[in-house]
């Protein structure tokens, strides 16, 4: 058997750690491996112990005991090209592995391109490299939510995996309340022909903010009709769906669009259009991105969604079901607020 060298001869052992910390090397194990039969004082002892030492579990041995792999998957299930582009994403991200890591869990990132790629994903999440999984799968007709309910996996939505689809859990927006926010704080101002740009209408949040645009018209005793135009979130369907409703409505003097995105792209064609915004066409935007928002000229008005937050609510969500708790599957429903700024 070849020596080990110096630097494994130091490495800090669980018997070090027990030692340390003054408890049995069972109770020490226990600590460490979250079981709920260990005191809080001793568990207190046993981390500040593995803390003080520097103390780093063998994982691949620690799974075995716990049948856990201490990783999650964040599952998008949207190009790749499209998820990198888009700031919301940037932000599901970013927070996802923050969350996850502060309760000690390693994220492993997944996308899916397109129906193809299904099978792959599944193959993987049903091979026990994860403990559970975050899934972005918003647009009706995606397989991959129907394909995950076989598996014997933890798992929770990022907004609702299509609509009527029942016994899930799920975070999502009140998209349809901040439509009806946006439109009516442009209709505040003065406007009375408020276009709007739609997202991919599959995709439930996109459909949820067309017909709280319509609602807000209509409640106004505006008529909606051919004052929508299809977008699909990015900047240039922004531009696109707005040259075309200027075309068609030569009066509209108010957009909302159902991203910041497309706000953006709205924004640069009634520039070329020679229409002054705010003067002329009032634009507000949806998710209220803290970095692309502001910056827009003029600052841009938008409804802003917190998705650290939907994050923070889904990683609760999920560790509680890795931990065996008894939670009823259901949509938590966000709120949404209204980011007021000089482009309305």
């Amino acid at each position: 058997m070849p020596a080990r060298s110096p630097q494994q001869d130091e490495r800090p052992t669980l018997e070090d750690v027990a030692a340390y910390a003054g408890v049995s090397r069972s109770t020490a194990s226990r600590a460490l491996n979250d079981d709920a039969y260990v005191s809080s004082r001793s568990r207190a002892k046993v981390l500040d112990a593995a803390r003080d030492l520097g103390y780093s579990p063998n994982q691949a041995a620690r799974s075995l005991v716990t049948k856990r792999t201490g990783a999650v998957a964040l599952v998008l299930s949207e190009p790749e090209s499209k998820v990198l582009d888009d700031p919301y994403f940037a932000t599901v991200m970013h927070s996802a592995y923050r969350e996850l890591s502060g309760t000690g869990v390693q994220m492993l990132l997944m996308f899916v391109d397109s129906r193809d790629d299904v099978p792959r994903t599944i193959r993987f999440l049903e091979g026990g490299h994860v403990d559970g999984a975050l899934v972005f799968a918003p647009h009706q007709g995606d397989p991959l939510p129907t394909a995950l309910r076989l598996l014997r996996l933890p798992v929770v939505y990022g907004g609702r995996p299509g609509t009527g689809r029942r016994g899930v859990h799920a975070v999502d927006f009140d998209n349809q309340a901040g439509a009806r926010l946006a439109v009516r704080h442009l209709l505040a101002t003065g406007r009375r022909r408020i276009g709007t740009i739609t997202g991919m209408l599959d995709h439930p949040a996109a459909a949820a903010r067309m017909a709280g645009w319509a609602e807000a018209l209509e409640e106004a005793g505006l008529d909606p009709a051919d004052l929508a135009e299809a977008g699909d979130f990015t900047m240039a369907s922004g531009d696109r769906a707005t040259t075309a409703l200027l075309a068609r409505e030569p009066d509209l003097d108010g957009v909302f669009a159902a991203s910041d995105l497309m706000a953006a792209g709205a924004m640069r064609a009634l520039r070329a259009a020679g229409r002054a915004v705010p003067d002329d066409v009032g634009v507000v935007g949806f998710d209220d991105h803290p970095t692309l928002a502001p910056a827009m000229n003029p600052p841009l008005t938008s409804v802003h969604q917190d998705p650290r937050e939907q994050i923070r609510q889904m990683v609760r969500r999920l560790m509680a079901l890795l931990a065996g708790e008894a939670v009823r599957p259901e949509t938590t429903v966000l709120p949404v607020t209204l980011a007021v700024r000089d482009s309305a």
